[in-house]
């Protein structure tokens, strides 16, 4: 089903361990869920750096022998999760370049609203780029910056660009690690037998068994070398604004990112949502995987049971081959099934993290109308989303986002369900307390905190990762 949104990437980098690029792999393991199109390592052996990257899963990419090919004590790696348009290895990362001042690689997690701005000024200047991705004009700007340091490099670079980046690159025997200063995407520091791990997320830490230290602050920049890690906040301050729909439903629930139990967070969405719109029935069923957590939540403040009443096929993969029968809604049926004896009879609740076309969400109703539920409620632990994102979530044009032209009212009559209900912008943000205006909504409501404005509609979405 790719009625979702998804997130692009995540990255992971490894200083300091004679099993680098395996601690990376394991890492890419971790965060596969946040990129399952392409993976990469790039690994730096005295001085010496190597790239092994393909297409597919991190398991198809990488064998016994591919990573016998990555010795060395430092580390990056990239999984990415690729757009219409901009498929294929060229485009895969981490991006590993020679450059006058040497060798250098690049895994980016984000989107550069002026990505393109740049690549048209580097062009004229005669840089030719090797892929369609926005991450390369960092590069290029690193190469082309008149300072000596590496750090210093990075700095020039990230300086002159705009939007999201959660950013790993590395140098022979330097890693930096970065974060927008808005710090829209999650990136994370441990330490692991004397070595140092950052990643996207805090259970690449659970799995390879470092010790979570902290996360990088949005706006910092960590350079982490034989003298151990040092910290800078080179770019000017501006308000915080975190990605919400990490918490909602792109990271794992077993990682804490923006100081939350990602778990936790998810459990509250769902009894706020019970909270704010109850109904009465006689089963909680969520949609999986998502949707399990906030079900959970649901379940437990309504006190209505809550029941697995959707099986997902998790082996399931990319692509099938349809039969040459038709089978009605065979993209759905194919991925979740009902289970006729939780539904048959009953007044369901379905619980989801997000509507985003709706053309999934209408399959599911209908699926549990066909085996028998007497009255289907939907009940959605986000706000409606009304807008596209240009910070690093691969989103529809906004005319494709159903509650861009439907209200709640017409959304429900189109899904055919007996109700349906968002939790409200407001209760969604006050679970964090203090921290709710840390976060990036713009999806639901619009205001950008990075402008937009003056990108044709080609070039917002172009090289997204």
């Amino acid at each position: 089903m790719s009625d979702k949104f998804h997130d692009e990437c995540g990255v992971v980098g490894v200083y300091g361990h004679l099993d680098a690029a395996n601690l990376a792999y394991l890492g890419l393991y971790a965060l596969q869920h946040r990129g399952q199109e392409s993976a990469g390592i790039v690994a730096s052996n005295n001085g010496e750096m190597h790239l092994e990257v393909g297409m597919g899963l991190v398991a198809d990419v990488f064998s016994d022998t591919r990573l016998k090919k990555l010795p060395g004590n430092i580390a990056i790696g990239h999984n990415r999760y690729s757009t219409t348009g901009v498929s294929g290895i060229k485009n895969a990362q981490p991006c590993l370049i020679d450059y006058a001042g040497g060798t250098m690689a690049l895994g980016h997690n984000g989107n550069l609203v002026n990505a393109t701005e740049i690549r048209k000024e580097l062009g004229a200047a005669g840089a030719i780029f090797q892929s369609t991705n926005d991450s390369e004009v960092i590069v290029h700007l690193m190469a082309q910056s008149q300072c000596n340091l590496f750090v210093d490099r990075a700095v020039a670079a990230l300086s002159q660009v705009k939007g999201a980046y959660s950013i790993v690159l590395m140098s022979e025997n330097e890693l930096i690690a970065a974060r927008d200063p808005q710090g829209f995407r999650p990136l994370c520091l441990g330490k692991l037998e004397g070595a140092y791990v950052v990643a996207s997320e805090s259970c690449v830490m659970d799995l390879v068994e470092a010790e979570f230290i902290r996360e990088i602050e949005p706006g910092e920049l960590i350079l982490i070398n034989q003298s151990g890690v040092k910290s800078f906040f080179p770019f000017p301050k501006t308000p915080t604004k975190q990605c919400v729909f990490e918490h909602i439903y792109f990271s794992r629930p077993d990682s804490n990112l923006f100081g939350r139990s990602v778990y936790s967070v998810r459990m509250l969405m769902g009894r706020a949502l019970a909270i704010e719109k109850p109904v009465e029935a006689d089963v909680v069923v969520p949609v999986p995987d998502s949707g399990v957590i906030s079900a959970m939540g649901y379940s437990e403040e309504a006190g209505i049971p809550f029941q697995m009443g959707l099986i997902r096929n998790h082996y399931v993969g990319r692509t099938f081959i349809e039969p040459q029968s038709q089978i009605r809604d065979f993209g759905v049926k194919i991925k979740l099934n009902p289970v006729k004896p939780v539904i048959e009879g009953k007044r369901v609740i379905i619980i989801d993290d997000s509507i985003v076309r709706g053309t999934t969400s209408k399959k599911i109703v209908k699926m549990l109308r066909e085996v028998g539920a007497r009255e289907v409620h939907v009940r959605i632990s986000s706000p409606p989303t009304t807008h596209s994102c240009f910070y690093g979530i691969d989103t529809p044009d906004k005319n494709e986002l159903i509650a861009s032209s439907m209200d709640v009212e017409q959304t429900c009559k189109y899904l055919g369900a007996d109700s349906l209900h968002y939790i409200s912008l407001e209760k969604m943000l006050g679970i964090f307390g203090e921290q709710k205006g840390d976060f990036c909504a713009a999806c639901f409501d619009g205001d950008y905190p990075v402008d937009i404005t003056g990108l044709d509609e080609s070039a917002k979405q172009l090289g997204l990762f």
